[in-house]
C-alpha cells in the first residue's frame, strides 16, 4: 500500500478535534489538543478578520509559516493534505474549507467553536461531533453547545456547565496601560489593504492602510501587536488594527497569557463532558 493510502486509512481510524477559527485563541486551543493526543484541523471563518496574526495559524491559510507552541500550521485542502498533516508530529492542518465540507470527509470527536463572534448568532452544533464546546460569547449549554467556556476577562477560563455563557461587556483589558483606544475599527465593510506587518513600530499618525480607500491611522506610539492582513474583507465594526504601547520585549509572537488560560479551560472542558457521558453510557441513561 502506498504511504498516501497508509495515512488516509490512520487518518479514518485516529480520533480527531475540529477548531472552528484560526484566530490566537482558537490557535492556542489547537496547541492544547494536540499535546494532549488529538490530531487537530481548523476550519478558517473569514469573519472577524484575525488581526493578531504573530499569535495565530491563520497565516498558514496563505502558505506563510506560523507556529504557535512549538506547532507547526500546515495548509490543507483536500482529504490526503488532511490526513498528511496531522499525520505529523507537532503539526496542525488549517484549511478554508467550511465546517460542512470538512466534516463530509471524517466525523469530529471534538468540535470546539472558537471563532469569537461577538455580534453574530451562533447555530446549534450538537450532533456534529461526540463533544462540542463553545468558547466566548453567545453560547447557551444544551441549546447550541455541550459545554462552553468564558472569555469575558472577569470570568476568563470560567467553564460553564449549564446556562449561558456572558455577553461581552464592551470593556477592552488595559495593555502597557491602554485600553480601546489601542484599536482601529472599520466604519464600514470592505476590502483592507496594509503593507504593514506585526512587530512593526509605528508612531502616533502613522498611515498603517486604507479600508475602502479610507485612510487609517496608528492611534498611538508602539509596535504593531495586531494588524488585518492585506486584501482581507472586514465588514463594519470589527477590529482592523491594535497597537501595544510596551516596549518590544513585550513579544508579539506565540500565545500569549489570556489564550493559554482559555485553552487550558477548553481541555478542562473536553474532560468534565467526556467524563459525564461515559458515567451516563454506564448507567443506560440517554444523553441529552
Amino acid at each position: 500500500m502506498s504511504k498516501a493510502g497508509q495515512s488516509l486509512i490512520a487518518f479514518q481510524s485516529r480520533r480527531l478535534a475540529v477548531v472552528m477559527g484560526t484566530n490566537e485563541i482558537a490557535s492556542a486551543i489547537a496547541v492544547a489538543l494536540i499535546r494532549a493526543g488529538y490530531p487537530t484541523v481548523m476550519s478558517h471563518d473569514p469573519h472577524p478578520p484575525v488581526i493578531r496574526r504573530g499569535m495565530a495559524f491563520h497565516d498558514a491559510l496563505f502558505d506563510d509559516h506560523a507556529e504557535v507552541g512549538g506547532i507547526v500550521g500546515r495548509r490543507a485542502e483536500t482529504l490526503l493534505e488532511i490526513a498528511s498533516a496531522t499525520a505529523r508530529r507537532k503539526s496542525v492542518a488549517v484549511t478554508p474549507l467550511s465546517l460542512t465540507d470538512l466534516l463530509a470527509l471524517r466525523a469530529a470527536d471534538v468540535l470546539v467553536d472558537a471563532r469569537i463572534q461577538k455580534n453574530r448568532m451562533t447555530p446549534d452544533f450538537r450532533g456534529l461531533a461526540r463533544i462540542t464546546v463553545g468558547v466566548g460569547p453567545k453560547f447557551v449549554v444544551g441549546e447550541n453547545c455541550d459545554i462552553a467556556v468564558e472569555t469575558r476577562p472577569d470570568h476568563v477560563g470560567d467553564v460553564v456547565r449549564k446556562g449561558r455563557t456572558s455577553d461581552p461587556d464592551g470593556v477592552s483589558r488595559l495593555l502597557g496601560g491602554a485600553g480601546s483606544e489601542r484599536f482601529v475599527y472599520s466604519e464600514r465593510a470592505g476590502v483592507w489593504r496594509t503593507p504593514v506587518d506585526i512587530g512593526m513600530w509605528a508612531p502616533k499618525g502613522f498611515l498603517i492602510g486604507r479600508h475602502e480607500d479610507v485612510p487609517v491611522f496608528a492611534p498611538m506610539d508602539g509596535h504593531i501587536r495586531g494588524v488585518a492582513r492585506d486584501s482581507a474583507f472586514a465588514p463594519a465594526g470589527v477590529k482592523l488594527v491594535e497597537i501595544d504601547p510596551r516596549t518590544r520585549g513585550a513579544g508579539f509572537r506565540d500565545a500569549d497569557e489570556r489564550s493559554r488560560v482559555i485553552a487550558s479551560a477548553t481541555m478542562k472542558a473536553v474532560r468534565i463532558e467526556a467524563a459525564r457521558r461515559e458515567a451516563l453510557a454506564g448507567f443506560n441513561i440517554p444523553i441529552a
